[in-house]
Parts: structure tokens; C-alpha cells; sequence
């Protein structure tokens, strides 16, 4: 029996709540990280998540066989739950979180586990049951294959050649759902960004309110997740009062160049709203005693589990504070979020700097694209702006890559005519007024198509010429490069050549001297034509 079961056991037997709550410190960041990759990076719903499984594993602790390896059960209930809350949500889904952690100005061939993740669970849940636990256990447990092996009833040996066997499954379901690239590089992702740490305080409150919770033994899922948004709308407003009012002076006052003074008067704010969630956790606790030394009515259970849970999200709210007030990470954090904001309403004012593809962006982007410098200037905002518009293409690429792989699966490998014929594929749907701003250059059926050919251009003119990109994509990745004035003169002139030519692309140099604008050398004349594939075609909108 292992350590989990033994505290399983426990816990089923005498009601330890020591036992439950380490099975909670055990298995969270495991839970926690399947919520947020079923929850497209929402950290909030994936809270939820992770609540609903832990009280779902106390209120069925008792039906569980003895010899239940704990992990393989929280990661299928985990993937479960979610599956449920998403179908039951799924016209309210706005866009799919597909952030791929790029560097600009590179070949984007490598593992993109932003394009894993929203099917990583699902295909782990294909495995078989040994298969799946071996993974499990290994990259999400971070066990060695010593304990892999007694946890599966086998020798260190047989533990790691389980685990290489079932990688490669894993990585057989992931290519089937056009995600392509080396059983090495996915063994190297699930090792460093499998498993997400929870935040701070989430252990206690979801232990405080699991436990709660576990006294209920009728209700479903669905009915058990409505309570847990029941409490978060009856206690919102003492949660909004807490966070807004530290939080919002912080987001003023890191605006601009944060000075030292500037930084002690917000803390005092700061230990000012902490005082005063003190004063309601007090109070609230207060409340909690009395409702325990009453005896419950029937009607009163579910207020009482909604009090327990409450007062143990402020005791975890009210330690995160307490450590944000000194943490230079969170002042950190909280500035470049304030810069964000800042370059929100600069880009209200000045609208014409967006593209259609912004529709895809996710707040993380956003701060993606202020990372790297203050917003001071006009060259600050525009190279800000660059940035957020090459981080959308490449949202739209990680659309656009899989739906070009799965029509050319199913047609045999031909490619489509037109990019309009791979909408019905694309999720999320992408809109015409997107696509017209791309070109296929291969159509049909072309003799020696590889993973590597370039096969869709960006074609809509920038609308920074200095500071943007200009993409390509094909289906191993995708290439970036900056837009100086050679490259655009090179660029400008193929289109003018395609347009007159039936949408034939360049093929020769001297096909493109005539429409460029300024001399460019033989040689880069060459380089540029060889970058793109023979016979390669440019339909214009």
C-alpha cells in the first residue's frame, strides 16, 4: 500500500482531516494543472475545478477501492469535471487559449506546448490504464522510477521501459491530432511545464471547503459547482472591497516611474484593506463558531458549507496579501499589468493600429507585449504595438496549422485551393476578413511537399513599416522576419509581378527587377526567390 492509500485509508476510516488535507498538499498541483489547461488558462474556473474534485473525492473517499492509485484517479476525475463545466458553458466560449511561447525573428519548429495543452489531458486519457499512470506518476507526480515501479507492481528496469513505451503512445494520440514533433521534445515539455503550482493559499481553502462538503452525500458535480458560484456571488462584494482597494492604488501609483515614496504610501494603503479583511475574517469566523455549536437544520447544511468555504478563501486571501505587501515580483507583476492597461487605451485612441487577428488575443499577451520597456514614448507604443500584432499572427498561425494538416490528411495530401476551404476546420472559426489577408502558395497536389515548405503567406500590407514582421507559415512551423526596406521592396515587387502574371510568383530574378523599386544585389535578389517554393502562386484580395 502506498503512502497515498494509507492516507486515503485513514481519512475513510476515521475522518482524519490531517490525512485529507496532505492528500490535497500531494495532488494539487497535479489538479490544479489539468483545470487550467481544460479551462483555456483561466485560473479562476480552474479553482473551481480543483475545489469541485477534491470535494467529489471526499464525498466518495468511501466507494474508492482500497488499492486506488490516487493520481490516475484525481487526473481522470479532473479532466471529467472540466469536460462537463465546458459542454454545459460551451456557447459562452469566446476563443481558444492556443499562446504559443515564441521568440520573434526565429523558425518556430520546436515543441509549442501552448498548442499541446488544450488536448494534452484528453489524449492521456486514451491510454491504457498502466500506460496513463505511467506518465502520470512520472511528469505530473515527478516520481523516479523506483517508486513508478512499486507503485505498479514491477522492478526499476521495467518502470522506466514502461514509461518510454508509453511516451511514445502519447506521442502517436498527439500526431493523429496534428500536433508534430520528436517523442524527445515532448519527454522534455511534460518534465518542465506539465505541472502548474497552484496559487498560494488554494490547499487550505480547498481542503477547508472539501471537507466541508464531504458531509454531503447526495447532488451531482454540476449542482456542487453552483454552490461554489453561489458563495463567490454572496461574498463578492467583501472580496471586491479587499482586492480593488489594494490593488488599484498599486496599479496608479507603478504607472509611471515608480519612486520610493510613492511605493511606502501604498503599502501603508495596502496594510490599511488588510487590516480591515482581518477585522471581516474575525468576524465571519465568529459567525462559523456559533453555527457550530448550533445544531443545523436540514435547510441550513448548504449556508453553513458556503460559510466554511468563504471563511477559509479570506484566511488564504488575507496570507496572500500580507506577502504581496513585501514581494518585489508582486510589485513587479503589478506594474507591468498597469503598462498593459496603459497600452489598451492608447490603442482606443489610435484604433487603425489594430488587426483582425487581435481577436485572439489573451490578457497574457498583453503583457507579453510590455515586457520589455516602459510605455514613454511614441517609439515605446509603437514598438509595443508591433509586438502584440506579431503575437496575434502567431495565434492565428497555431489555428491555421492544424486545419491545413487535417484537410491534407483527409484529401490524401492535396492541399486546398483556396484558405476559405479550411473554415469548417479552423477552431476557433476564423473570420474572412482574416484569412483574405493571407495567401496560399501551393495549391493541388505539388511534387515534393515536406513538412518545412513554406505554404501561406502574409499578404495584407503592414501597418508599421519600421517596427513590424511578416510571417510565413508551413506545417512544421512558421518563419518571422523583420519588414527593412529591401525585404518590403522585394516583397511589393513579387505582388506586382503576381498580379500581372495570373498570380504566378517570381521565379527568376530578373522576373523581379522591374518592379523594385530600388536596385537590390543579385544575391539577395536569389536568397529571397529560393525561400519560396517552386511554382508557388499568390492570390491577391
Amino acid at each position: 500500500m502506498t503512502d497515498s492509500q494509507k492516507l486515503l485509508a485513514e481519512y475513510v476510516e476515521t475522518g482524519s482531516e490531517p490525512a485529507f488535507r496532505e492528500i490535497v498538499t500531494r495532488y494539487l498541483n497535479l489538479v490544479y494543472s489539468v483545470a487550467v489547461r481544460m479551462m483555456k488558462g483561466d485560473t479562476h474556473r480552474a479553482e473551481d475545478v480543483a475545489q469541485t474534485v477534491f470535494a467529489d473525492l471526499a464525498r466518495m473517499a468511501r466507494t474508492l477501492s482500497s488499492e486506488v492509485m490516487l493520481g490516475g484517479w484525481l487526473h481522470r476525475h479532473t479532466y471529467h469535471v472540466a469536460a462537463t463545466i465546458l459542454r454545459s458553458e460551451r456557447r459562452r466560449q469566446s476563443r481558444e487559449r492556443q499562446v504559443a511561447e515564441m521568440n520573434a525573428l526565429q523558425d518556430y519548429s520546436g515543441v509549442n506546448f501552448a498548442h499541446v495543452a488544450p488536448v494534452l489531458d484528453e489524449v492521456i486519457n486514451e491510454l491504457g490504464t498502466e500506460d496513463r499512470m505511467a506518465i502520470l506518476l512520472r511528469f505530473f507526480e515527478q516520481s523516479d522510477f523506483r517508486a513508478i515501479g512499486h507503485a505498479l507492481g514491477t522492478n526499476e528496469d521495467a518502470a522506466q521501459k514502461r514509461v518510454t513505451r508509453a511516451l511514445e503512445k502519447l506521442h502517436s494520440l498527439l500526431n493523429q491530432r496534428g500536433v508534430a514533433f520528436s517523442a524527445a521534445a515532448l519527454g522534455t515539455a511534460l518534465a518542465t511545464e506539465a505541472v502548474t503550482a497552484a496559487p498560494a493559499g488554494l490547499a487550505v481553502s480547498i481542503s477547508f471547503a472539501a471537507l466541508a462538503n464531504g458531509a454531503v452525500t447526495g447532488g451531482t458535480t454540476l449542482t456542487l459547482l453552483k454552490v461554489i458560484t453561489m458563495t463567490k456571488l454572496k461574498f463578492g462584494i467583501i472580496s471586491a472591497i479587499a482586492v480593488t482597494g489594494v490593488a488599484t492604488p498599486l496599479l496608479i501609483q507603478y504607472q509611471a516611474q515608480v519612486k520610493l515614496r510613492e511605493r511606502d504610501g501604498a503599502l501603508r494603503q495596502q496594510a490599511d484593506q488588510l487590516a480591515q479583511l482581518t477585522s471581516e475574517n474575525q468576524r465571519l469566523s465568529n459567525f462559523l463558531v456559533q453555527a457550530k455549536t448550533a445544531r443545523p437544520a436540514p435547510s441550513d447544511q448548504s449556508e453553513l458549507l458556503r460559510l466554511r468555504a468563504e471563511v477559509s478563501r479570506l484566511r488564504g486571501n488575507l496570507q496572500q496579501k500580507a506577502a504581496e505587501a513585501s514581494d518585489p515580483a508582486s510589485i513587479s507583476a503589478k506594474a507591468l499589468a498597469a503598462r498593459a492597461i496603459q497600452l489598451k487605451q492608447r490603442l482606443e485612441q489610435i484604433p487603425d493600429k489594430r488587426i483582425p487577428e487581435f481577436q485572439f488575443l489573451a490578457e497574457k499577451d498583453w503583457l507579453d507585449a510590455v515586457k520589455n520597456g516602459d510605455l514613454d514614448t511614441d517609439a515605446d507604443y509603437r514598438k509595443a504595438f508591433s509586438e502584440l500584432r506579431s503575437i496575434a499572427k502567431r495565434d492565428f498561425g497555431n489555428i491555421l496549422r492544424p486545419a491545413l494538416e487535417r484537410y491534407t490528411q483527409s484529401h490524401d495530401g492535396q492541399l486546398p485551393n483556396d484558405l476559405s476551404e479550411l473554415s469548417p476546420l479552423m477552431q476557433p472559426p476564423v473570420d474572412d476578413s482574416i484569412l483574405q489577408r493571407y495567401s496560399l502558395l501551393l495549391t493541388g497536389n505539388p511534387p515534393d511537399l515536406t513538412r518545412e515548405t513554406l505554404l501561406v503567406m502574409e499578404t495584407a500590407p503592414p501597418v508599421d513599416e519600421e517596427y513590424d514582421t511578416f510571417y510565413l507559415f508551413r506545417l512544421a512551423g512558421q518563419r518571422v522576419t523583420t519588414l527593412n526596406p529591401n525585404i518590403k521592396d522585394m516583397l511589393d515587387a513579387a505582388k506586382e509581378y503576381a498580379r500581372a502574371n495570373s498570380g504566378q510568383f517570381p521565379s527568376e530574378t530578373a522576373q523581379l527587377a522591374p518592379h523594385l523599386k530600388e536596385p537590390v544585389d543579385e544575391a539577395m535578389l536569389r536568397a529571397f526567390l529560393n525561400a519560396f517554393p517552386p511554382n508557388a502562386t499568390l492570390r491577391l484580395k
